[in-house]
C-alpha cells in the first residue's frame, strides 16, 4: 500500500509485533527497499514493485535498518534479483558480510530459533555513517537496539523510518523490547535524539505507521521515560 507519495509498505502491518515491515522509496526512477523481511520475502517485494509499474533492475540500493535476521533475512536473494547495493551502518557490515558471528539474544527463545535459522549473509557495497545520504533519505545512527542501528529521515517528505529503535503499536509509541537490544542505555540515548526531529510520519520496523502528531509523540514518549 502506498503511505503518502513515493513511499509504500510492501509487507501489510500485523497486530503481532514480530511482524517485520518493508518498504519502498520512490524519487523517479530510482527505487530504494528499506529492509527486507525474513527469509523468503523477496519474491514478494518483486511482485510489489512490478504491480506499481517498475521493475526490479530499478532497484538502486537495499538499505538494511540494522542486522537481524526479520530485517535482513532476504537481503541476498533481493540483491541477486535486482543487482541493487545493499547499504548497511558500519558498526553492523560485519555482521551482515558474515565476517562476525551474531551476538547471542538475551531472549532464550529467540537464542534457541536463531542457532538454527540464520540469514544468508551479504556483501555490504555501501558502509553508512550519521548524516550520509542515500536517495532522499539521510541516515541518522541510532545505536543501541545493534551497535549499527540506524534511522532514516525523508526531509521532503517529513517521514521517519525508525528500524526497530522505536515502534508504535497503533496506541502507543514504545522502544524495542529489551531483551531483543543490544544496548538499553545507548538506545535511551537515540530515541532522544530522533525526538530532536520534526517529521509528521513515522514507519517502525514493526508494528503500525504511525501518522498524526509523529514527532510530538514520540517526544511524549521520551518525557514519559525521563518520569520513570
Amino acid at each position: 500500500m502506498e503511505i503518502i507519495e513515493g513511499i509504500h509498505r510492501i509487507d501489510e502491518a500485523s497486530s503481532n509485533l514480530a511482524h517485520s515491515n518493508v518498504y519502498l522509496v520512490i524519487s523517479g526512477k530510482e527505487l530504494v527497499v528499506v529492509d527486507t523481511g525474513m527469509s523468503g520475502n523477496a519474491k514478494k517485494i518483486v511482485h510489489y514493485i512490478q504491480k506499481i509499474g517498475h521493475q526490479p533492475s530499478e532497484v538502486s540500493a537495499i538499505v538494511l535498518t540494522h542486522y537481524h535476521m526479520d530485517h535482513m533475512g532476504s537481503v541476498k536473494e533481493l540483491k541477486d534479483v535486482t543487482n541493487a547495493k545493499v547499504a548497511v551502518h558500519v558498526d553492523d557490515a560485519d555482521f551482515v558480510a558474515g565476517k562476525k558471528p551474531f551476538p547471542k539474544p538475551k531472549n532464550v527463545l529467540l537464542r534457541a530459533v536463531s542457532s538454527f535459522i540464520k540469514p544468508t549473509p551479504v556483501d555490504v557495497d555501501v558502509l553508512l555513517n550519521d548524516g550520509d545520504i542515500i536517495g532522499d533519505l539521510t541516515v541518522v545512527a541510532t545505536p543501541g537496539h545493534s551497535p549499527g542501528s540506524i534511522a532514516l529521515f525523508d526531509a521532503q517528505r517529513r517521514a521517519l523510518f525508525t528500524g526497530d529503535t522505536l515502534r508504535f503499536d497503533g496506541t502507543k509509541v514504545t522502544g524495542a523490547p529489551e531483551q531483543y537490544t543490544w544496548d538499553s542505555e545507548k538506545e535511551k540515548q537515540s530515541i532522544q535524539k530522533l525526538s530532536a526531529l520534526d517529521f509528521d510520519i513515522m514507519l517502525p520496523g514493526h508494528g503500525e505507521i504511525l501518522k498524526a502528531d509523529a514527532s510530538k509523540k514520540v517526544r511524549e514518549f521520551v518525557d514519559s521515560q525521563r518520569k520513570t
